[in-house]
């Protein structure tokens, strides 16, 4: 977070002069008037110059892949980090030597990491983000695998009339499966528990 008290002849033109120093927009900053500010008489006596605080509050992506590289960097994994934002979604695709440590098995390493970098973004962000953690294109290897497994379950609850709980999954995988099952006759699915344990079921739908 950086904070800058910057003065001028009005509110305005000290509040411009605060974000030319912090190299940033107003929309971006929060501005607190510490002095109106006063022209004086006749613009001479008793003059005052308008003071402000502008505080720039900490880039929550640049905050999240900083918190990344240092998880990374602790399991011994020196990573890159492409991003991809679209509105409200991040993707971090990571890349590098022994990228595999940051999968795991199942991916599970790499959504525990997913998790831990949701809060963190959502920790310094004013609006709340959806945090993705890709490598070597595992969420679209997953989406397929998902997308299979959904099918099978599916048909296993129809055929036995009982329903079945799938393994705990982040929300983005969650909605992968919603989705592969969206419109499918004679089942529903919801999901139950808390994270990061919040996992689907799958029940008939009689």
């Amino acid at each position: 977070m950086k904070q800058i008290t910057a003065t001028g002849h009005s509110v305005d033109a000290a509040v411009e002069s605060a974000l030319a120093q912090l190299q940033t927009t107003r929309d971006r900053v929060q501005i607190d008037i510490l002095e109106e500010g006063k022209k004086g008489f006749l613009g001479l006596l008793g003059k005052k110059e308008a003071v402000v605080k502008v505080t720039l509050p900490p880039d929550p992506i640049e905050e999240t892949e900083k918190y990344i590289r240092n998880i990374s960097r602790e399991m011994g994994v020196d990573v890159n980090i492409d991003v991809k934002q679209s509105g409200k979604n991040v993707v971090f695709v990571l890349s590098g030597e022994k990228i595999a440590l940051l999968i795991g098995k199942r991916g599970q390493t790499l959504n525990s990491l997913q998790y831990l970098a949701q809060l963190a973004a959502n920790s310094v962000s004013r609006h709340y983000l959806t945090i993705i953690l890709d490598a070597e294109d595992y969420r679209a290897r997953r989406n397929e695998t998902l997308t299979a497994l959904a099918g099978r379950m599916a048909d296993k609850v129809i055929k036995t009339g009982r329903e079945a709980a799938l393994e705990p999954m982040p929300s983005y995988e969650r909605k992968v499966i919603h989705a592969a099952l969206m419109g499918v006759k004679h089942i529903k699915t919801y999901s139950s528990g808390a994270e990061p344990y919040r996992h689907i079921v799958i029940a008939p739908d009689k």
